[in-house]
């Protein structure tokens, strides 16, 4: 056996087993856009470790890090979603550090050709009851207009504070219909489910989501001209599948589902779904090999590698949904992308070390470390730090 191949991991209660990394190889991607589905990548931010402030109030942005991953998205043929709740937005990155990224980010996509989009909220009003509709349209066309003033595309997020303040359907339906009028070029809505927020819950005014679909879908079709498509993030595929059919021609689908991504891309014979995905993040590699073998039809390949990726997103995706950025960071840190383990937000202690370890396992039976070495010198960094001793 190669011990630098191998590495001693806890089970729940502390029982350690050793496990013997595989030997999958790296994944060769072609050069080249992808050519069949838009696919973005919901990107993540690198906090600066050496920042003397507290994590829990004020965390800063590692620019230098934090673009240079960007960059190795777009390399990879995949284009940028950013300062999405992928990169903390509204758990750590406020809209005042979202501006600084965007503006970096937009200034980069444009030097380098990458393709993106940002997005525009509502997140510095604080939700309460007492909010106006007034005001959330204020706070939506002060974002819309900063991305906009920037050259870049919207991607129009959900907000807590209309969640918080809306009466009724009608009130979501005001509150679009008049950012929609405004926006110069299509925008991708953003449904975000309360698992991944649970101050959304009751979206579009609705707790049932056939019903709250219903009203969403009204949305779309009134202002049809000024929507690109819709990201839906409800971690079901049947959902999905029904929104995707009763969409208006031409406006696109993006799937958020980060557990049943391969299907929902390939489609079928009524349609298939463009990609706006955490989980692309932390799998982009295998995300571009993927669609590049979709690109080229083959797509017995296209499922031999993403759907390997599989167990991995439902494992970095589990309850509480929205503690899934501790993984994604996490699969940065083990292939090298950035140099340390800390997170806006002190986030990194949002999952346990025995899940981590678990990630570990599933990301190399995945074929996803760069560098089998690196992860497992890192790897043992944390479990030392967690009190694990081989």
């Amino acid at each position: 056996m190669n011990l630098a191949q191998s590495i001693q991991l806890p089970r729940a209660g502390g029982e350690l087993y050793t496990y013997e990394l595989g030997r999958s190889a790296a994944f060769e991607v072609p050069k080249g856009p992808l050519k069949k589905r838009i696919a973005f990548s919901a990107a993540h931010v690198v906090c600066d470790p050496f920042s003397n402030t507290d994590p829990l109030a004020q965390s800063k942005i590692d620019f230098k890090a934090t673009m240079e991953y960007r960059y190795y998205l777009w390399s990879l043929g995949l284009s940028v979603a950013e300062a999405m709740d992928t990169a903390q937005r509204g758990m750590g990155l406020d809209w005042n550090a979202s501006k600084e990224l965007i503006r970096h980010s937009i200034a980069e996509a444009r030097a380098v050709g990458g393709n993106m989009a940002s997005g525009a909220g509502t997140d510095h009003l604080a939700p309460s009851a007492n909010v106006t509709l007034e005001e959330v349209e204020a706070a939506y066309e002060e974002q819309c207009s900063y991305i906009e003033g920037l050259g870049g595309r919207i991607i129009l997020m959900a907000s807590r504070a209309l969640a918080a303040c809306a009466k009724s359907p009608e009130d979501y339906e005001r509150v679009y219909g008049k950012i929609l009028s405004q926006v110069s070029q299509p925008v991708i809505l953003h449904w975000l489910g309360d698992m991944f927020d649970p101050q959304l819950a009751g979206y579009w005014g609705h707790q049932d989501p056939d019903a709250a679909m219903d009203v969403c879908l009204r949305v779309i079709r009134a202002n049809a001209d000024k929507v690109d498509g819709i990201k839906i993030s409800l971690l079901d595929a049947s959902k999905e599948i029904k929104m995707r059919r009763l969409l208006p021609e031409g406006v696109k689908m993006y799937t958020g589902d980060d557990f049943n991504y391969p299907e929902l891309i390939r489609g079928d014979d009524q349609g298939f779904s463009h990609a706006l995905l955490g989980i692309f993040d932390a799998i982009a590699p295998a995300a571009a090999a993927g669609l590049h073998a979709l690109d080229a039809g083959d797509t017995e390949r296209y499922h031999h590698i993403l759907d390997k990726t599989l167990h991995l997103s439902r494992h970095i995706f589990q309850r509480p949904t929205y503690a899934y950025k501790t993984g994604i960071v996490f699969m940065a840190y083990l292939n090298g992308h950035q140099s340390h383990f800390r997170m806006i937000g002190g986030a990194e202690g949002a999952r346990s070390i025995v899940h981590l370890s678990d990630l570990f396992v599933m990301a190399d039976e995945a074929g996803l470390f760069i560098n089998p070495d690196l992860a497992v010198e890192r790897m043992r960094k944390v479990l030392t730090l967690s009190g694990v001793n081989e």
